[in-house]
This record gives structure tokens, C-alpha cells and sequence, in this order.
């Protein structure tokens, strides 16, 4: 059990890294929530820039974080820090040129106003300078720093929100003539949200500094050819997820639906953190530990029973968000307007689910240095997103968008799966990897869709109890070896 705990001693360390940032993140959909401080229609407007901001991150890093970790366990460490960190700068500086010069016209196809695109263009450049710097902590083992780091990043853009949000707009009313009302700008909310971003990307730059004194500033070309080779294909499939968990937004309002249902689609979209927290903890624990192992004895039986593991603890998140969604939002949407998407959160949850379980099969095509099949199967999910949107948009609204985003995911899932048995056979138990997710979405089914139910949530405690006690008499054994360890 040395591999595993291992494996979970670095998924809970990069976890708190993860889950305490978006934690503090968390408490960001309140307050623009929260009455008086954004309405509907500007919420929608703030989750299609950031739909943009995700999609354009993806392009400027352009696979390089995962080309780093591929090639620093084979080739010469220094060498790979040196030329990815060079490829990015140069990259980012171009990127920033031509968007700055460019950003009128960029704002007028995107339909957002050019000071919003001006901002984004300087939140997409500082975290692209970051990607090697917060590579290079993880592949070190400098764990405790990379949260300080991620922590600090996301405390200070919350911070800046509630200043520029809550408190400046009130000093301002409080002393019109002072010097706090010269800085307000009133109807600026949407404005706010992305200085906030831009400083606190600054911030971490800033702190991440050393890096680039520490570096040796040579580039290997050949090295850089190979890596490019490797990341360019991460990178298509990267662009591929970024359609399929953001790009609905512009399509909803690219096929005019109003910016209000918009942002009550992406503020119950919220709800899913709690599984988003999950995967995305697992997968930074995950990614590193996969390739250190790659050729330890046993291999594809640990990649198996770690993908068990992530499947029971995922049916287990998925359900119990599910029985007290909701609870949660009167938590997270503190304006009741935002209410009105709430029948799409299980959908939004098991999408999350299936990606996350598509994560852990992915290991196949990445071991194998397959990553085209990688940005194939993502191609694939795109598709299937894009298709379904376009089809059922004009029909259900954003509730076609939820169904798409499942539809996607459960699709690169069961694809990855048929075609890692082929290339890179993992012995998986696919008969509890399918029985725990099913019994939990009947479960969660009934106890959200069935109205009387969800309404006293006695049916839906027992059922979370009922499925935590199945879970511990199948499971038992290997969980008190876990539990022991």
C-alpha cells in the first residue's frame, strides 16, 4: 500500500493547494449574488468573458505544463525548465502585442466591450508566465509552496472583489467628497471583477519571480521540437475541453438567449464546485504520480485501483450534492432569482463526474505517448457538445446546453475506455465502476425530480445513508486497509 499512500499523501497536500483557493473562490458566487451587487444579466455577461478567458488559457499554454512533466522525468531537468519557460515568454509577449493592438477588433467579434477584452488579454498573459514557475514546484515537491502561492492568489483576488464590490461603492457613499468616491465608477461591476483578476495575477507573478533568475536562459531547439510535439496535441484536446465545459455560454448568446437565463445557467452551474473540487484535487495528485510509476512492477493494477477509488468517492460526492442541492443554494445563490436553473444541477454534477472518471482513463494514451488519441477523443467531445447545442439551444435553452455537456463527457468517457483496453489494456473492475455511479444517480433522481420527495428530504437521508453503508459492506475490507494506512 506504499504506492497508494503515497499517491493520497500527494492528493490531499495538492488538494488543500486546489480545494482551499476554490473554497475562498467559492465564496465569490455569493457575493455577485447577492442583492444590489449584480443582477442576472451582468453575472451572464462576467461567465461569458470567463468561458473566454478558460478557452484562450488553453490556447496560450498550449500544452506545455503536461509536456513538462513528460519530458522532466527523462531528459535534462535544467534544459526543460530553460526552453519551456523561453517558449512561453516569447509566446505570451507576441500574444500580448498583437491582442493589445488588436483589441477592438477582437472585442466587436466577441461582442464584449473593449476595456473587459484589454483586461482578459492581461489576466491571460501573467497566468501564462506562471505555468513553468508552478510546474517546477510540483515536480520538485514543493508542495507547501505551491499552496501558499495558489492560497495567496485566490485570497487576494476575493479580497479585491469585496473591496471594489462592497466596500469601495459604500466608503464612497459614505463620504461623496473623500477620496475613496474619486476611485468608484459607478455601473462598473463587470469592470471590477477583471481589475481584481489583473492585479491578482500580478501579485503571483511577482512571487514567482525567482524562477526566471534561477533559470539558465538556454534554449535546446531539438528538445523543443519534441516537447512541442507532445504538447501540441494536449493542446487541441485542451481546447476541446474548453468548449466542453464553457463554450455554451457564448452559444447561448450567440443564439440570442437573453444574458439574465444566461446567468442563472452559469450560477447554478456553481453547484457542481463541490465534484469540480474533487477531480480537479485527484488529478494534480494523479498526474504527477502516474508518470514517476509508469514502469514500477504491477503498474496497471495500481492505475486500476485508483480509478476504483476516484469512482466510489466520486458516486459518493455525486449523490450527496444531489439530496441537498437544495440546501447548498441558499449557501451559494443568495438571490432567489438565480434559482430559476436549479433543475439542471444533477445533470451539471454527473457531466463533472464523467469527466472526472475520463481523466483517470485517460493514463493510457499519455504512458503510451498516444496524446493525439487524447485530442481525437477530445475532438470527438466537442463535437458531440457543438451538435447537441445547436440542436437542442433553440429548444430547451440553456437546459439543451446541460444536456450537451453530459452527453460529451459520458461520450469521451465510454471512447477513451474502448480504446485504452485496446492500447493500453488496465484490468478495470468495470462492473463496480458502472454499479456505483447508476445506483447513485437513481437514487439521486428520485429523491430531486420526484417533487414531494425533494421537498422533505427524508426520502433522500436515507438514501445517502443507505448508500454509504452498501459502500462500507462491499468495500469494507479494502477500506479499513486504506483507513489503517
Amino acid at each position: 500500500m506504499s504506492l497508494y499512500k503515497k499517491l493520497f499523501q500527494q492528493t490531499a497536500i495538492y488538494g488543500i493547494a486546489t480545494v482551499v483557493p476554490r473554497m475562498f473562490s467559492f465564496l465569490l458566487t455569493p457575493l455577485y449574488t447577492t442583492p444590489g451587487v449584480m443582477d442576472r444579466a451582468k453575472y451572464g455577461e462576467v461567465s461569458i468573458i470567463f468561458a473566454w478567458l478558460v478557452f484562450f488559457n488553453v490556447v496560450l499554454a498550449y500544452g506545455m505544463e503536461t509536456a513538462f512533466f513528460r519530458f522532466y522525468n527523462s531528459d535534462d531537468k535544467k534544459q526543460v525548465m530553460s526552453t519551456g519557460t523561453m517558449s512561453l515568454v516569447g509566446s505570451s509577449l507576441i500574444f500580448l502585442a498583437v491582442a493589445l493592438l488588436g483589441r477592438q477588433y477582437l472585442a466587436a467579434a466577441l461582442g464584449i466591450e473593449t476595456q473587459y477584452v484589454t483586461y482578459t488579454i492581461w489576466v491571460l498573459v501573467l497566468d501564462a508566465l506562471a505555468i513553468v514557475p508552478f510546474s517546477r514546484l510540483r515536480a520538485e515537491g514543493r508542495p507547501i509552496f505551491f499552496a501558499a502561492v495558489k492560497i495567496g492568489n485566490v485570497v487576494l483576488t476575493l479580497l479585491l472583489n469585496l473591496f471594489f464590490l462592497l466596500w469601495l461603492p459604500q466608503m464612497a457613499l459614505d463620504s461623496p467628497d473623500g477620496f475613496m468616491a474619486t476611485l468608484y465608477i459607478p455601473h462598473f461591476q463587470v469592470g471590477y471583477v477583471f481589475v481584481a483578476n489583473v492585479m491578482a495575477s500580478l501579485a503571483t507573478l511577482i512571487v514567482l519571480l525567482p524562477h526566471y533568475f534561477k533559470i539558465s536562459w538556454h534554449f535546446n531547439t531539438e528538445l523543443w521540437k519534441r516537447m512541442m510535439r507532445y504538447a501540441l496535441p494536449v493542446m487541441v484536446a485542451g481546447v476541446a475541453f474548453a468548449i466542453n465545459e464553457t463554450f455554451d455560454r457564448p452559444l447561448l448568446k450567440f443564439m440570442k438567449v437573453p444574458e439574465a437565463e444566461i446567468g442563472v445557467y452559469s450560477a447554478c452551474y456553481r453547484l457542481a464546485i463541490f465534484m469540480t473540487l474533487f477531480t480537479t484535487a485527484f488529478r494534480l495528485g494523479i498526474e504527477p504520480f502516474f508518470f514517476s510509476h509508469a514502469k514500477s512492477e504491477n503498474a496497471t493494477k495500481t492505475y486500476a485501483a485508483i480509478t476504483q477509488y476516484f469512482v466510489i468517492m466520486g458516486s459518493v460526492i455525486l449523490l450527496g450534492v444531489i439530496v441537498f442541492a437544495d440546501l447548498l443554494k441558499w449557501v451559494l445563490l443568495r438571490d432567489k432569482a438565480f434559482w430559476e436553473a436549479m433543475d439542471v444541477v444533477p445533470v451539471i454534477i454527473l457531466a463533472n463526474f464523467f469527466l472526472g472518471i475520463y481523466t483517470n482513463l485517460s493514463v493510457w494514451y499519455k504512458l503510451s505517448d498516444k496524446t493525439k488519441m487524447g485530442a481525437y477523443i477530445s475532438l470527438v467531445g466537442a463535437g458531440v457538445t457543438l451538435a447537441f447545442n445547436f440542436a437542442l439551444i433553440p429548444l430547451w435553452g440553456y437546459v439543451g446546453s446541460a444536456i450537451a455537456t453530459v452527453a460529451a463527457y459520458g461520450t469521451m468517457m465510454v471512447v477513451s475506455y474502448k480504446l485504452g483496453a485496446k492500447y493500453y489494456p488496465i484490468p478495470y473492475n468495470i462492473r463496480k465502476m458502472i454499479f456505483y455511479p447508476a445506483l447513485a444517480m437513481v437514487l439521486g433522481g428520485i429523491s430531486f425530480y420526484v417533487p414531494f420527495l425533494r421537498h422533505t428530504y427524508a426520502f433522500g437521508i436515507l438514501a445517502f445513508a443507505g448508500y454509504i453503508w452498501i459502500i462500507f459492506r462491499l468495500e469494507k475490507e479494502t477500506l479499513l486497509k486504506f483507513i489503517k494506512k
